[in-house]
C-alpha cells in the first residue's frame, strides 16, 4: 500500500516548516499504529509518502483483506483530521491510496544507513494504482480486488492507462 499527501507542495508553502513537520509526524504516527493494529509492515516513508505491506516477513492468506481494512482506517482518520484542522482554520491534509497484490523481493542491501525494503513490478504497480487514486480514495488492482471482493465493497473504474503499465483494470474500496 502506498499512500501520498494530494498537493503536498502546497502545504509545504504555507505551512512553516514546524508545522508541517509536525503535522506530518502526527499523521504517520497513526498510520504507524493503524498497521500494526493489522500486523502489517511499515516499509518506509519516502517524503510524505507512507510505504507498508502484508504478508511480510511471514507471508499470510488474509493480507489483502487485512491491508484494506488498515487503508479504510486511514482514509476516515485522514478525513477526520481535516475537518478538525478546518474548524480550527488550519491546513488539513488529503490522501490518495493505492493497494497491489502480488509477489515482492524483500532484504537489505548497502553497507550505511541500510533498511528493510522491498522491490519488484507489485511495488511498482502500487505506487501506479496511488497516483491514479483521487484524494480521500482507494483504488485497487484487479489482483487486490480478487483476493478481497467477498469480504469489502468495491466499484469498478474500468481500464485506466498507468506510467510504464498500460492500462490496468482498476477499482475503488467502498466503505
Amino acid at each position: 500500500m502506498f499512500i501520498d499527501i494530494k498537493d503536498f507542495t502546497l502545504y509545504s508553502q504555507k505551512l512553516s516548516p514546524e508545522e508541517l513537520v509536525m503535522e506530518l509526524d502526527y499523521c504517520f504516527l497513526k498510520f504507524d499504529e493503524i498497521i500494526d493494529k493489522y500486523k502489517l509492515e511499515k516499509i518506509k516513508t519516502i517524503g510524505d509518502a507512507y510505504l507498508c505491506a502484508g504478508g511480510l516477513p511471514k507471508p499470510s492468506k488474509d493480507h489483502a483483506h487485512k491491508i484494506s481494512l488498515a487503508a479504510i482506517d486511514i482514509k476516515k482518520f485522514v478525513a477526520e483530521r481535516k475537518k478538525e484542522n478546518d474548524r480550527k482554520n488550519q491546513l488539513g491534509f488529503e490522501v490518495r491510496i493505492g493497494i497491489h497484490s502480488g509477489p515482492v523481493i524483500a532484504g537489505i542491501i548497502g553497507k550505511k544507513k541500510f533498511a528493510y525494503d522491498i522491490w519488484g513490478d507489485t511495488v511498482n504497480t502500487a505506487a501506479r494504482m496511488e497516483q491514479s487514486s483521487d484524494a480521500g480514495k482507494i483504488n485497487i488492482s484487479e489482483n487486490t480486488f480478487k483476493l478481497i471482493q467477498r469480504k469489502i465493497p468495491c466499484t469498478y473504474r474500468g481500464k485506466i492507462a498507468a506510467k510504464n503499465k498500460g492500462e490496468i483494470d482498476m477499482y475503488f474500496v467502498n466503505d
